[in-house]
């Protein structure tokens, strides 16, 4: 079992789970975080961190969500985007976008 961030993040990409992750499983894209689930060591230390509850044990993905499982591990084997540890700002426009469904089309930089 893995953990897996979903839709809620994108545009958003509040960074309060990494500062927790004991194992720095967590890679930054430009608008949207991934867990790399080899990483992953199944913990839940981040899911309650994330402020728009962005992050789901596999097991327990909405239905609608499942499709972020494997996003969630085909960006993170493409290797392109640099492991986060340390929290960040959120993007600028979070306030915007916390509360919208659906967000996967303005995913930035997936390229998988």
């Amino acid at each position: 079992m893995t953990f897996v961030v979903t839709d809620a993040c994108i545009q958003c990409k509040y960074t309060d789970c990494v500062d927790v992750c004991p194992v720095d499983c967590f890679m930054e894209g430009p608008n949207f975080l991934v867990i790399d689930p080899s990483g992953c060591i199944d913990c839940a230390v981040c899911v309650p961190e994330c402020p728009v509850e962005a992050i789901y044990a596999e097991e327990d993905l909405p239905p609608e969500q499942e499709h972020f499982l494997r996003l969630n591990a085909e960006i993170a084997a493409a290797g392109k985007w640099p492991v986060i540890n340390e929290r960040k700002d959120p993007l600028p426009e979070h306030a915007q976008f916390k509360d919208l469904k659906g967000k996967l089309h303005l995913l930035d930089g997936h390229g998988t």
